[in-house]
Order: structure tokens, then C-alpha cells, then sequence
């Protein structure tokens, strides 16, 4: 008879879970248990209770029981095998399997998978009965599939415990269950993938304490996903208690932090409790809360008080108990050391118009000849679900003229609803904070990071705290590129509260080209402007600049003489004079193609940060500028000469101009210099030290030939020389580099690195140059992520009929690709005596041998192509314990390779010439594998029939010549690594 536990029962099956076990090992003990752990958790539960008669055949009702049940938990035993019955289910259990509605899971009660997988040990021994039986096959296979699948091996988890082993398969059937069965308010788009990813966060069914965080701009759907996951967990918590609103109630009166107090406590102690104090809340929370695994929403949070009051630690709740916390601030979440930080993931194009449909028609596809309008709406809605939601409700019913309207009203008027949730998060910020958050909102959006805290900090902010705060609080975005980003709404917020009910002229910024044309070209400037930004003039550039220069007369010479940031792009610009702005820090004049003069004062004392790009300047005089600390001349394509003795520059962008020299003597503080792309230089002149140069850039500067390194640059980080026609380079004196680009260096030939200044090195590139092809060198990782010193090298070599540099040299001339990596605590150098073996084509091969031989920590070797010889001294590698060489040129391998004592894989496939291994190959007592497929090897050495685990790919011609010991296996098919 079967017996099955009293839940609810599926829609698609019969059972939750069919148990499939050997009775005689497990029905009385780990199956019971498993079991009823099922049935109290309300899991509908198949387990066959009748004993199994000797030579009957399984029942068509037990076929069926497998059919209607949505999981199969497999309990391999060891006498599992010896059962046909156990056998024939599972075979059906596997016919499930492979329909995507069934869920087999193996559990490897007192067995190993590999014994199941190759029928071995125990279960072995249990299928021996069988082998004569015509299904032996079938069942052969259904065991090595069944024990592939992923499942759960009794003695490699949680010690061994099988009433926590037990525990943990039922939480994983029960969540799996929970995703199934559980439905969302179909109004809900896009709601599953969120809450799973958020339940993953949480991982439910482990006993440790867990807080998480959401975080997010408002109206982004936190409160909704948070309060879907509540709903979705609650079942398996003692107390669940969802404390809405918590910066609202906690700011209404100096009791709301006491009151949510109250609202926690008396949830979970099933009681009303009173408390006298926020402290009086924070230790009864103490006492009481570690008494019942919990789950408890903090919904949003926004000051560090509140967290302390209402979930101060983890040790405050009883193990299992999960927290979950919304904010828009991520720095209360960093601050309160939650376990993981989730983004809420705004709506893609796709749920935005399902959503918005849902809300606007009442169904999930806009109605015929409203597709268009929708999209439109959906488009300004970016994402943002509240803003879908409200004008998804506004248009409803509404006919296409009243649809047209609205949409063209947005375009003017923002959505109130929608800023008035967001400009909440921007109420709550400091003054400064908000001055730099409206400059971002109105100018600075779209800016490189570094430039916009260049900006920010000669407007007197503390431009990084300030852009960190804004973007916990989800204000702001910076990308993978280190550009500043702001949704689209946040933006349109920031430039309303500019804007709100003042006169263009009277606005703290300015950045709509009409307005300020209009403004300047009327003399109509004010106190008010402190930033100015006109991307495209459509006006005379004459005007514009007649209408600052006549500014000098009225009230608005005054702002000027304030005004600190300019930026003037993409205009006709020809001439800019620095004389009616004396006080600018900040000039941009990027992409101003007409510009062919600068009239620059005797001395411009606070000019910080000039960009200029695109220009048609063809001589520079930075004058007296003795604070100017950026100066880009991106794309100058003209500019034959630069003046420019500036003690304080920092950051210096020559690209694409007509510059032959530099010398970084005039320079001596600088940090970044980019000469990238112009085509005429020739020479750079490190003339005296320059101890913070951190990037130096001379990429595609075809006609570059000297670097002239005469002082020591200790901070030198980045050196880019790609595509130069560079013939050596000497580091000595760069002894902290971490990127090197020689990629297509084609003339270089010499290198000089002596051993450590190449230790920081993580990423080098000598691709194109004559000696490799290509040559990767992956990044260091860090010591801890690996259990010791190891480094990998693989060589692949052709041979070239002539060396271009060393035409009448007798050396046999090759070339390498070449990959490189490393995982070493500090430098062995292994780097620099690859890089300083020489980059022209003519080689020697004692030389070849012995720097490869004098590796350290070399662990995988790969030699490819037609090498003449190997490296003769192999044994000095010590720590090899891959090998692969191959070389249809090579007749011996030699004997220095039996000196390998951790040499594990040697791989000889395709060594057509090679004859014999040397007699000792036997000492190498960890060999574990050895290819001598596609050889010419006919005689294997006798001390290799001593070796134990080992595997030999050979012919078969060549294998049945010998009666190999158990402990070595052999194959005819070779492994390609």
C-alpha cells in the first residue's frame, strides 16, 4: 500500500515528490524520516510501503505514481542495485527526467556517485546479479545518468548530519515548490525574476542571521518587490512582520522610531506591548526576538538611527531569521554592514509596455492604432514603474486627440507625481550636496568623473564625497567608463527646481542655447548665473561674444568677474579673449572647428582646467598661468608649437598635433601625458625626474624612435608606445609599471627590464613585434586565490627565412605566440627574461633553452611547432607538472625530464620523429597521464609498469605489444590541452 502525506496537491501532477529507495537499506530509517520531514512541511509525498515479492514485476499503478509526480528523490543505497524493481523505476523516473516538467534528484545515502556512474564498489557488487539479464544495458545507462544529475552526497555535506542533510533537501524541494506554485498579481510585470533574485540573496534555509538590502531611486518598485518577497517567504517564518513607511513614521514626531518599536515587538510576542524609550525598544528587542526565526521588512529606511533601533545586530535574532531593508540611500545599508546590497532593476522596454497596457487598456498588448502613442509614453517613462503606472491610469478611457495632448503637455510639463516622489530624495540632502547635485542635473550630466570633480572642486566643493553620497541615494550613475549618468526623470526633477517660477535670466544655471543667446545678445545677465553651458551656437559668434564683452558696462560684468565655469562647445567660435573673465577656472571649447586664436593676458592667475579640441590653433602660448593644472588639446590637428613652462600641470592631452619633441623638464609635476596619434613626433626628453608621472601615452605615433629616460620616474604606472617605430627600451628606471603597450613595435629589438621592475606588471602587450606574433600575459591575481606560487607558459613557434634587423646572422630565425601567466606574491622574474631575450627573429637556441629552463614556479609548459630541439635542462623546473611538446622535427626527449618529480601530464601527441622515452621515465612517480599518440615511439621503457594511476594514450599496435598491471589504464584516443 501506499502512503502519502495530507497537503495541498498540485495543479499539473498527483505528487509533489516520489521516493525511490531499496527498502531493505533505508525504508526504516533515513527514508522515514525524509519522509514525514516532507509531509510536516505540506510536501504530497509518493513512497511505496509494499515489500517487494521475489521475481514480481513493478506495478503499471507504480509506473503512473512516477508519471504524476513532479520531483523524483533517487536514495542510492548500496544494495540499490540489486533490485530490478528499484532498476525499472528508475528508468521511468529517468524517461521523466528528460521532459522539462520532471525533477530527478540523486541523494548518495551510503554510496559515491563515481560507484553509481561506473557501477563499482557496493552498488557494483549489487548490479553483479544482473549482468546476464537482457535490460542490464538499459540499466547500466539510466544509473551513469542519474548520477550526472545535480543532487546531494550524504557524507560531503554538513558533516555528515542526516538530520540537517534531511532538513536541507526539503527546504531546497520546498522553494522549489513555493516558485511554482506561487502567483502574482498580474499587474505585477516582471515581478518573478526580481523576487528570485532577491530569494537568492537571502538563502532561505540556512540558520545563519541574514540582512539585505534594497536600494534605489523612488518609484522604482523596492516597496513592491519587497513586500512580493514577503508574501512569497512568510509561510516559513515563525513571525513576519512588514514595517512600512519607516522615514515617514519616524520623522512624523519624536515617538515614531519608538511606535515602529512597538509594532515589531507586539507582532511577534502576539501582544500589545508599551515601551518608555527608543533604548527601552532596543533591549526588549534584545531579549525577545532571538525566541522566533523571522522575517522582517524595514521598508524605506533612511538614516542609520533607524536600523540601529529596529534590527541594531544580527545577533539580536534567532538563527534563519532573514531582514530585509529598502532604501535610497545605499550609505545606511553600507554603514549597517548588511550581507548583500541588490540595485532594483528598473523596467525593460518590453515590461514597460506590458505593464503600461495593463494600466491604460486592461490588457498586456496595447489596443490596435494606440501601439505608437504607447511607446511614446513608455519612452518617457524610462523604465520607471511608478511613472507608467500613473500615466498608464491617466489615459485610460481617453480618446487619441486627449492622448496626443498629454503627451506633447510632458514634453513642457513634468509628471507631478512622479517629482514629488523624487524630490524627496533630493530634500534630504545637505546644501552643498544639492548645489552640486542641480550642477550635475543641468550641466555637468554626460561629464568624465574626473573632470566633473575638477570642476566641482574649483567651484570650492568637496566634489567626491559629494558625488558618492548622490549616487548611494541612486541620484546619479557612473558607468563602467567613469561617466556621469542620471536617469532621465532625476534629471528632468533637478532642472525644474532650477527653473521654478523664475525668469530665465534669474536661473542659478543656464543651458538651453536659445535662453542664453537671447540673454547675452540683451545684456539681460544677473547675480543668479553661476554656470553657463551653450553646446551649439545657432546665432553669430560675434554676438554672443560682443554680448559678454558688453557686459562690462552693465550689472552683468559683475557675474562675470564671478564666473568660474565656461563651456562654449561646438560653436563657430573663431577667437576667445581671457580678458573679461578673470576669474574662470574652468574653460571648455571642445569641438570648435573655427577656432584659430586665444588672446590670453599677461597673466591668468586662477585658470585651473582648459579643453580645447577640434581647433585649427597652430601655435600655443599658455603665458603666465601658474595654477593651470589640465590642459587638453584633443585632436589638434595644427598645432606646430606649444609654450607652456607650467610648474602645476597635472594632466596634459596633446593628441593628433603636428609636435615633434617633448621635453617633460618644463613639465616637472606632471601626472598624465597623452600624445596618442600625432604622426610627426619623434622624441620624448625625461630630462629630470618626474615623480609623479603616472600615464604616458605615445600610442599609433608612427615616426616615434626615442625615449630618452634619463631620471627616475618611480611612479610611472602606464606606458603606452602600440604602433611606434621604437628600436629599444630601456626601464631600468621605471621600476613601478603595471600596463605596457608595445603592440606592433615592429622595429624594436632590444628591451632592457632587469629582474623587478616588471614585478607590478598586469598587463603587457608585444603583439606584431618581430619576435611574437602575439603575446598574452594575463593579470596577476592574488596569492590567496590560488594554493601556492604557479606560473603557465605556451609557445608556439614558426620559422622565418631572414631577421630584416640582422640580415647576415647564422641564427635560425623564429617567431612566437605566446601566452603567459602567473600567479606569484612578488616578482621571480620570470617577466623580464622573457621580454629581455631579444624581439628580432634570429634565435639561439642554447639561449632559448636555458631562459626557459630558468623559470620559476613554472607549472604548465606548452612547446608547439617545429622546434629543432627541447630544452635540455628541464629538470630544473621543479614545479612542472604539465608538459606539452610538440615538434615533428624532434627525434629524443630529453633525459633531464625524468628529474620532474610533480610532472603529472605529458603530452607527446603528434612527435612524428620521436623514437624512444628515456629509460627512467619511471621515477616520475606522480605521472598521472602521457600521450604518445601520432608517434614514432615503438618500445615503452620497462620502469614505467611500476607506476600506479597512470593513463597512456598510444596506438593501439603499440598497446597490445604489453600486459599492462591494473593500476594503468591505457586508450587509443589522444587529450588535446
Amino acid at each position: 500500500m501506499a502512503s502519502s502525506s495530507n497537503s495541498s496537491v498540485q495543479k499539473s501532477f498527483k505528487y509533489d515528490v516520489f521516493l525511490s529507495f531499496r527498502g531493505e537499506d533505508t525504508r526504516k530509517n533515513f527514508v522515514d524520516h525524509l519522509y514525514h520531514a516532507l509531509k510536516d512541511k505540506g510536501i504530497y509525498t509518493y513512497k511505496d510501503d509494499e515489500k517487494i515479492q521475489k521475481g514480481k514485476r513493478i506495478s503499471d499503478d507504480l509506473l503512473q505514481s512516477i508519471e504524476d509526480s513532479k520531483f523524483h528523490i533517487i536514495v542510492f543505497s548500496k544494495n540499490y542495485a540489486s533490485s530490478s524493481w528499484c532498476l525499472e523505476e528508475l528508468v521511468k523516473i529517468m524517461e521523466c527526467e528528460k521532459m522539462s516538467e520532471h525533477t530527478a534528484y540523486p541523494v548518495f545515502y551510503d554510496v559515491e556517485p563515481t560507484e553509481v556512474r561506473k557501477q563499482s564498489g557496493a552498488i557494483g557488487e549489487a548490479f553483479s546479479k544482473h549482468e546476464k539479464e537482457e535490460a542490464a544495458g538499459k540499466w547500466r545507462e539510466v544509473l551513469k545518468e542519474a548520477s550526472d544529475l545535480a543532487g546531494w552526497v550524504l557524507k560531503n555535506t554538513l558533516d555528515g548530519h542526516e538530520a540537517k542533510f534531511i532538513n536541507k533537501i526539503v527546504q531546497q524541494i520546498s522553494l522549489e515548490l513555493r516558485s511554482i506554485n506561487f502567483g502574482f498579481d498580474e499587474k505585477l510585470v516582471g515581478m518573478e525574476t526580481r523576487v528570485k533574485d532577491v530569494v537568492s540573496a537571502l538563502e532561505p534555509g540556512t540558520d545563519e542571521v541574514r540582512m539585505i538590502g534594497i536600494k534605489g531611486m523612488g518609484g522604482a518598485g523596492k516597496t513592491t518587490t519587497a513586500r512580493a518577497v514577503f508574501d512569497h517567504l512568510s509561510a516559513d517564518f515563525e513571525a513576519k512582520i512588514f514595517v512600512e513607511n519607516v522615514r515617514e513614521v519616524s520623522k512624523t514626531s519624536m515617538f515614531g522610531l519608538k511606535k515602529l518599536q512597538q509594532q515589531v515587538l507586539s507582532n511577534v510576542l502576539n501582544e500589545q506591548v508599551t515601551l518608555d524609550s527608543v533604548d527601552d525598544g532596543k533591549n526588549m528587542m534584545k531579549k525577545s526576538m532571538c525566541g522566533k526565526k523571522v522575517l522582517l521588512v524595514l521598508d524605506d529606511v533612511d538614516h542609520i538611527e533607524q536600523l540601529k533601533a529596529l534590527a541594531g545586530e544580527p545577533k539580536w535574532f534567532k538563527p534563519g531569521s532573514r531582514i530585509l531593508i529598502t532604501t535610497r540611500d545605499e550609505q545606511v545599508l553600507v554603514a549597517h554592514r548588511v550581507n548583500v546590497i541588490s540595485d532594483i532593476v528598473l523596467l525593460s522596454k518590453l515590461e514597460a509596455i506590458s505593464l503600461f497596457s495593463r494600466y491604460a487598456f486592461g490588457r498586456e498588448n496595447p489596443l490596435q492604432g494606440y501601439e505608437k502613442l504607447s511607446i511614446k509614453v513608455v519612452r518617457y517613462a524610462a523604465g520607471l514603474p511608478l511613472t507608467v503606472e500613473v500615466l498608464g491610469s491617466f489615459l485610460c478611457g481617453k480618446d487619441m486627440f486627449e492622448w496626443k495632448d498629454a503627451i506633447e503637455r510632458l514634453k513642457n510639463i513634468p509628471l507631478k507625481e512622479t517629482l514629488e516622489k523624487l524630490e524627496l530624495s533630493y530634500i534630504s540632502l545637505e546644501d552643498d550636496y544639492k548645489e552640486i547635485f542641480l550642477d550635475i542635473a543641468c550641466i555637468l550630466k554626460g561629464e568624465s568623473k574626473e573632470d566633473a570633480i575638477r570642476i566641482l572642486e574649483s567651484c570650492g566643493f568637496h566634489a567626491r564625497n559629494g558625488l558618492k553620497v548622490l549616487e548611494q541615494r541612486s541620484l546619479i550613475t557612473i558607468s563602467k567608463d567613469e561617466v556621469l549618468g542620471m536617469h532621465d526623470h532625476i534629471e528632468e526633477m533637478g532642472k525644474n527646481i532650477v527653473r521654478r517660477s523664475r525668469e530665465p535670466n534669474e536661473h542659478s544655471r543656464l543651458w538651453i542655447d536659445e535662453e542664453i543667446e537671447t540673454i547675452l545678445a540683451n545684456d539681460m545677465g544677473t547675480e543668479a548665473t553661476r554656470c553657463l553651458k551653450l553646446n551649439k551656437s545657432r546665432g553669430n559668434a560675434r554676438i554672443v561674444m560682443k554680448g559678454l564683452g558688453k557686459m562690462k558696462k552693465l550689472r552683468y560684468l559683475e557675474v562675470l568677474k564671478k564666473l568660474k565655469f565656461l563651456s562654449l562647445e561646438e560653436t563657430k567660435l573663431t577667437t576667445f579673449d581671457f580678458r573679461i573673465t578673470p576669474n574662470l577656472e574652468t574653460l571648455s571649447l571642445n569641438h570648435c572647428p573655427n577656432l584659430v586664436e586665444l588672446c590670453m593676458p599677461a597673466s591668468c592667475q586662477k585658470l585651473n582646467y582648459l579643453y580645447i579640441s577640434n581647433s585649427k590653433l597652430r601655435s600655443f602660448d599658455l603665458g603666465l598661468t601658474p595654477n593651470l593644472e589640465t590642459l587638453s588639446l584633443k585632436k589638434a590637428y595644427y598645432l606646430e608649437e606649444l609654450y607652456m613652462p607650467c610648474q602645476k600641470l597635472k594632466h596634459l592631452n596633446i593628441s593628433h598635433s603636428k609636435l615633434r619633441t617633448f621635453d617633460l623638464g618644463l613639465t616637472p609635476n606632471l601626472e598624465t601625458l597623452s600624445l596618442k596619434k600625432c604622426a610627426h613626433f619623434e622624441e620624448l626628453h625625461v630630462s629630470v625626474a618626474c615623480p609623479y608621472l603616472e600615464t604616458l601615452s605615445l600610442l599609433n605615433c608612427a615616426h616615434f624612435v626615442e625615449l630618452h629616460v634619463f631620471a627616475a620616474c618611480p611612479n610611472l604606472k602606464t606606458l603606452y608606445l602600440s604602433n611606434s617605430r621604437l628600436r629599444s627600451l630601456d626601464l631600468e628606471l621605471i621600476p613601478n609599471l603595471e600596463s605596457l603597450d608595445l603592440a606592433n613595435c615592429n622595429e624594436l629589438v632590444e628591451i632592457n627590464a632587469p629582474v623587478g621592475c616588471l614585478k607590478r606588471v598586469g598587463y603587457l602587450n608585444l603583439s606584431g613585434c618581430l619576435r611574437f606574433t602575439d603575446f598574452v600575459f594575463r593579470d596577476r591575481s592574488e596569492q590567496s586565490q590560488v594554493s601556492r606560487s604557479s606560473a603557465i607558459l605556451n609557445l608556439d613557434g614558426e620559422s622565418l627565412d631572414f631577421c630584416p634587423w640582422h640580415p647576415n646572422s647564422n641564427l635560425p630565425k623564429w617567431r612566437f605566440s605566446c601566452y603567459y601567466e602567473e600567479y606569484l606574491p612578488s616578482s621571480v622574474g620570470n617577466i623580464e627574461k622573457l621580454v629581455s631575450f631579444g624581439l628580432c627573429a634570429c634565435t639561439d637556441f642554447k639561449k632559448f633553452s636555458d631562459m626557459i629552463c630558468s623559470l620559476r614556479c613554472l607549472k604548465k609548459l606548452s612547446l608547439k611547432g617545429d622546434i629543432p630541439e627541447f630544452p635540455k635542462d628541464l629538470g630544473q623546473l621543479e614545479c612542472l607538472e604539465e608538459l606539452f611538446l610538440l615538434s615533428i622535427e624532434i627525434k629524443h626527449l630529453p633525459d633531464s625530464v625524468c628529474m620532474l618529480k610533480h610532472l603529472k601530464y605529458l603530452n607527446l601527441h603528434f612527435c612524428l620523429l620521436l623514437e624512444k622515452l628515456p629509460e627512467d621515465l619511471g621515477r616520475l612517480e606522480c605521472l598521472e597521464y602521457l600521450d604518445i599518440t601520432d608517434t614514432g615511439i615503438r618500445h615503452l621503457p620497462q620502469s614505467m609498469f611500476g607506476l600506479k594511476g597512470l593513463l597512456i594514450a598510444a596506438p593501439p599496435e603499440l598497446l597490445e605489444l604489453y600486459d599492462f598491471p591494473s593500476e594503468i589504464e591505457t586508450t587509443t584516443s589522444s587529450t588535446i590541452w
